[in-house]
């Protein structure tokens, strides 16, 4: 059963199954992704097997659908946090370390697909609840809270605390979804001794924030702007709009959600159904500017009809039964998790991720880190059906261009939305374990 402590539990060692055989076998270049797929589906298909055998009581929660061999385990004095972490390939100590940071509305098991095939690749991989989330406690849930430690930088010293107590100098990598990304992408710039390599996905990252230059010498500052807010302007729309992140720092945004009228089950399935690919609505391309015009080409989950909470939004796109019953990659023994863990906690942690960026002391402090890159390897996975690559118009281009200098991979994963590594993990595990490897 799961160990609420910072020792391990033994486990017996699992044959790295993975790892061997690409190793041992002799495969072109060009076919060794497919190769990878191909031993990947097998591995992957094996674990639901023997997951459909026996739950797994090693976990905090999904014990019915988190495979055997990934744990939870608690670590204590984490930046003032006692955090949850998921962790695969924790048999021997001498593994290289990969860290996954999950997004919103998510947790450390949104990345259960994945974890199996890293650790069969010779990798110990650390999943944590980020502050804010599901079984890791010591931050506040309340609304007026301080918001400083939910800063960028402070988010960024709870990975950088975890792997240190974990036992590591370093990482091979830390890989981030959605809001994880930009965590993640901050761990590699800050941190490039200890953060090795960095793979983002689904939120591009289009690079530190700028000082005003030359202005002492009657250069206009780049960002100075006149006229309605952006806020404004979509509010004046002949079809009045809202960008969601700016509904996500509203007071009354935790209780709707929490205590949505369809339940919260409904809520997560509708949520996570309308943001995939199986909503065949999703057909991003790159907008022209940040203009309210462009933004409000977006669905709604992205820019809300004025009147509508996030509630009432999402409902509007709920699946039907037949499309829940075809939906393989989200079961709903697994949105059963996601409902589950948000009732008990409710969702103001992650919200108050999205409020640092009102707060002018938080982003004051980014600015120590103007001009500064990504330098060490970089890569970007998305979706092929996910709006989070242009939600930001121009982000991409910096990102490839400027911000990361040495960015190998950038991917576009067919049949996958915004939950990439959950639509598609087979694909992803493949485009992952490529990049580590080209790190060696």
């Amino acid at each position: 059963m799961w160990v609420a402590t910072n020792s391990p539990v033994v486990h017996a060692p699992t044959l790295n199954y993975t790892e061997s055989l690409v190793n041992t076998m002799k495969i072109p270049d060009l076919t060794r992704r497919q190769h990878l797929q191909t031993l990947i589906g097998g591995a992957s298909l094996a674990a639901m097997a023997t997951q459909a055998r026996a739950a797994n009581t090693d976990v905090a929660y999904g014990q019915k659908t988190i495979a055997p061999g990934i744990r939870s385990r608690f670590v204590d004095n984490i930046n003032g946090l006692r955090v949850h972490l998921l962790e695969a390939g924790f048999e021997s100590s001498s593994r290289p370390c990969v860290l996954l940071l999950h997004g919103y509305p998510e947790l450390a098991y949104s990345w259960r697909k994945i974890m199996l095939p890293l650790a069969s690749a010779g990798y110990h991989v650390v999943v944590p609840d980020q502050r804010g989330y599901g079984r890791t406690t010591g931050w506040d849930d309340k609304y007026d809270t301080d918001l400083t430690p939910f800063s960028t930088l402070n988010v960024v010293r709870d990975a950088l605390a975890l792997v240190s107590a974990l036992g590591y100098r370093s990482v091979t990598s830390v890989i981030g979804h959605d809001a994880g990304s930009p965590i993640a992408a901050w761990c590699a710039l800050v941190r490039p001794d200890v953060f090795r390599s960095v793979a983002m996905m689904s939120a591009p990252f289009g690079g530190s924030p700028t000082l005003p230059f030359n202005t002492a010498n009657g250069e206009r500052p780049s960002n100075q702007t006149a006229g309605p807010s952006l806020d404004d302007q979509l509010a004046a729309l002949p079809r009045p709009r809202k960008y969601y992140q700016r509904y996500y720092t509203t007071r009354e945004a935790n209780n709707t959600m929490r205590n949505c009228p369809q339940g919260l089950h409904a809520f997560f399935r509708a949520y996570y159904y309308y943001k995939s690919a199986d909503w065949k609505g999703n057909n991003p391309f790159p907008l022209k500017g940040r203009t309210a015009d462009e933004m409000a080409k977006m669905p709604t989950y992205y820019v809300m009809d004025l009147d509508k909470d996030m509630c009432q939004t999402v409902a509007e796109h709920m699946p039907t039964a037949a499309e829940i019953a075809d939906c393989k990659w989200l079961t709903e023994d697994d949105v059963d998790v996601y409902a589950s863990e948000y009732g008990r906690t409710g969702f103001q942690g992650g919200l108050n991720g999205y409020r640092r960026g009102t707060d002018p002391r938080v982003n004051a402090e980014l600015l120590t880190f103007s001009g500064r890159t990504i330098d060490v390897p970089s890569a970007f996975i998305s979706g092929k059906s996910d709006w989070g690559v242009y939600q930001t118009a121009g982000a991409v281009e910096r990102m490839r261009s400027t911000a990361c200098t040495k960015m190998t991979s950038f991917h576009l994963v067919d049949g996958a939305g915004h939950w990439v590594q959950q639509e598609q993990p087979e694909q992803v595990s493949s485009l992952l374990l490529e990049f580590l490897r080209s790190q060696s």
